[in-house]
């Protein structure tokens, strides 16, 4: 979004009329020579400006700043941009480099806590008259929270969430608390309370938190996603950009219904709306017309291709955060998801020229409790292929896997120090790997 730096706005002066001037031929052409040269050199700089931009939120997106609310997302987006950086020489081992190229999500250090026996999030079916926006804002912003996660010493991480339960209990993204240590929950009228975790899922970027308030807090009702057509009017209500923007709504349509997004290594399911989302509206409320939320918001496109875009945000469909919230509420985390117990990432176009590895996926840890680790995969392997199928990414080898279920096996083709092997994986539920 630009900002303007001048307070009144742009600024036009006032017309006046030019003096005809004299006709000189010579003079006119060599004016169109120079404009010619403006406008190429113009549409130059837009391209580099453009593609610098492009990049930088890619780099966004694969790296921790993606923390900072809605996050920036490419469909298809790993493997579009290099980020090895020019100085990969001086890493004498692979390895070495690799550590320094990406990083597995981070853990969150929040206190946590448990949820009563046989608690759920309920769906409320889609009935009575539909509301105006004032009166959607009226009801649903209340229970809307800032949520501020501390990130070491000096950092932290801005968002929405949204209370399901008078008891204090709060949905939001899982994104929003990677790596805090703790986090604070803050509503519209200045009441603070320090938040504990419930439960996370990576995959679908909810997290259930739950604070200690001595009295009932203002919450809100989901309806439900599979009621939705497109065209349905929706709002968005969260906390953009700052505490400073806290509870602002912006309203929109429903764009698509079960949107297939690729996202930092996971298949998403998602709503599609043009109403406006921001960094800092992550884990807040996407409410139809009744006042009844049918989405989270996580993540919105602002690049893809070289090219600017608007109006492409999503939502985690509120079918999809019941079943996933009751898991979380239920055992703290969500079982049935299949995994090969691995956190990977692409091989660099970089690393393939410095280090003479393979276009593929590297392994850069094998969690316990997977078959892979029982099968001898190790760090520094690269997947090459998974069942036949060539690999560059992880969203690639997710595509596949997504095909199979808990108990199923993969055929993973791996590169090792110079040789090619084969080795048959079973995928595990992702609750038993740590």
């Amino acid at each position: 979004m630009d900002y303007k730096n001048n307070a009144n706005g742009w600024y036009t002066p006032a017309p006046t009329v030019p003096p005809t001037p004299v006709r000189d031929p010579e003079a006119e052409a060599r004016a169109a020579r120079r404009t010619r040269r403006t406008k190429v050199t113009a549409l130059c700089v837009c391209a580099v400006l453009v593609c610098a931009a492009a990049g930088l939120a890619a780099l966004h997106t694969m790296t921790r700043a993606r923390q900072w609310g809605a996050a920036e997302t490419v469909p298809y987006g790993e493997g579009l941009f290099d980020f090895g950086g020019s100085d990969a020489e001086q890493y004498d081992d692979f390895r070495e480099y690799f550590e320094n190229y990406f990083a597995p999500a981070e853990e969150i250090g929040m206190p946590a806590a448990d949820a009563p026996e046989g608690m759920t999030l309920k769906l409320w079916p889609s009935q009575g008259e539909e509301l105006s926006l004032q009166e959607i804002y009226e009801q649903v912003s209340p229970a809307v929270v800032g949520i501020t996660a501390q990130m070491g010493d000096f950092g932290y991480s801005w968002g929405t969430g949204v209370v399901f339960d008078p008891e204090g209990y709060i949905i939001t993204n899982t994104h929003i608390l990677q790596g805090c240590s703790g986090a604070t929950v803050e509503f519209a009228d200045g009441r603070e309370y320090e938040a504990k975790l419930v439960g996370a899922d990576e995959a679908s970027d909810i997290a259930v938190i739950v604070i200690d308030a001595e009295e009932e807090l203002p919450y809100a009702r989901f309806g439900r996603s599979g009621s939705l057509r497109v065209g349905d009017e929706v709002v968005a209500i969260g906390n953009p950009l700052s505490s400073n923007y806290s509870g602002t709504m912006t309203n929109g349509i429903i764009s698509a219904i079960d949107r297939n997004i690729y996202n930092q290594g996971h298949t998403m399911t998602m709503l599609q709306t043009n109403a406006a989302l921001n960094e800092g509206n992550s884990g807040g409320p996407l409410i139809n017309a009744r006042g009844q939320i049918v989405g989270i918001t996580n993540m919105k496109i602002m690049y893809a291709y070289m090219a600017n875009v608007e109006g492409i945000g999503f939502a985690v469909p509120s079918s999809v955060v019941k079943e996933v919230a009751d898991q979380l509420m239920a055992k703290g985390y969500v079982s049935g998801e299949p995994t090969i117990g691995i956190i990977a990432g692409s091989v660099s176009q970089e690393a393939m020229d410095l280090y003479g590895l393979p276009e593929g996926v590297y392994v850069s840890q094998v969690n316990e409790g997977s078959d892979a680790l029982a099968k001898g995969l190790q760090e520094g392997d690269v997947i090459t292929a998974v069942n036949g199928t060539h690999v560059s990414s992880v969203a690639e080898v997710n595509f596949i896997k997504d095909g199979f279920a808990v108990g199923d096996s993969l055929t993973l083709t791996v590169y090792r120090e110079g040789e090619t092997f084969e080795v048959e994986v079973e995928l595990v539920d992702n609750g038993a790997v740590r």
